[in-house]
Parts: C-alpha cells; sequence; structure tokens
C-alpha cells in the first residue's frame, strides 16, 4: 500500500500543481487511496519532496533537481539491478558508474550505509536484506516503469 501511495504521489505532483498537503490527499482519495495528514507527511519526507516557488511565485510540491538527475541518469546508464543480502549491485554501461553513483549518494536513500562505484559496477551496501529488497525494486520499477 506504501509503495503504491507513494507512486501516486509522485504521478500526482507531475500532473497537477499541488500547494498543500490537504490538495494532496483530496487528489489521493480521488484516486481511490485514502491517507492521514501524518501519513502523508511521512511519505512526503521519504520520498524527498520539497515546496519549489514558480516564477508567478506560488508554492507547490516537487522532487528536488537531484532527484530528477538521479532517475534520467539511472535510466541511461544502468543495465540490471540485482541483490546478495544487504548489498545492491548495479550494472551500468562502460564507464557511467561513478556519475550515476554520486547522482544516488545525492538522493540519501533510506537504509544506505555506503556506496561504491567502478567503471560499469556499483556497489550499494544497506542495513538489512529487508531494505536491499525495496530498495532493488525502486531502482527496478525506476529502470522498467510499468513492470
Amino acid at each position: 500500500m506504501k509503495n503504491r501511495r507513494q507512486e501516486a504521489i509522485l504521478e500526482i505532483i507531475s500532473e497537477h500543481f499541488v500547494s498543500t498537503q490537504e490538495e494532496l490527499i483530496m487528489l489521493l482519495e480521488q484516486r481511490g487511496i485514502k491517507t492521514a495528514q501524518a501519513t502523508l507527511s511521512r511519505d512526503i519526507q521519504q520520498l524527498s519532496l520539497i515546496k519549489q516557488r514558480n516564477d508567478r511565485g506560488e508554492m507547490r510540491y516537487t522532487l528536488p533537481i537531484s532527484a530528477v538527475k538521479e532517475k534520467t541518469l539511472f535510466q541511461d546508464a544502468v543495465l540490471s539491478v540485482d541483490y546478495a543480502m544487504n548489498t545492491i549491485v548495479l550494472k551500468c554501461r562502460a564507464g557511467m558508474a561513478q556519475g550515476t553513483c554520486a547522482a544516488i549518494d545525492s538522493v540519501n536513500h533510506e537504509g544506505v550505509v555506503g556506496t561504491i562505484a567502478g567503471d560499469d559496477t556499483i556497489f550499494i551496501l544497506v542495513r538489512s536484506e529487508a531494505d536491499a529488497k525495496k530498495l532493488s525494486k525502486k531502482f527496478k520499477s525506476d529502470l522498467f516503469p510499468g513492470r
């Protein structure tokens, strides 16, 4: 449920101008997702959403630039995602691992202890196997949307 709700939040803020949590709750309800304000606040924090001012001075929820860069770079560079125990392995196009790793680091994913990149491989050490499974699933959904 949490993953579905958070995916819906990301879709909503990319499709609509959302300036308050109340608006976001209403738009989620229109999609059949009921949520409490406290839960939404946690989701906003976990997704690293920020409020950004547009050219008319209006505030809206959006992803930080670093998250947008990570997703774009990720889709261009990463060929596969796998994990073993509490380590995630990303196979990348030759020469793209270090830049991709830096973009991943800039987002501060939950549970990540550290990363290391070579020329075409990234190792991500996370706190538990559950964290590895969760983050691998997120990376795979970024890499293969709709699967």
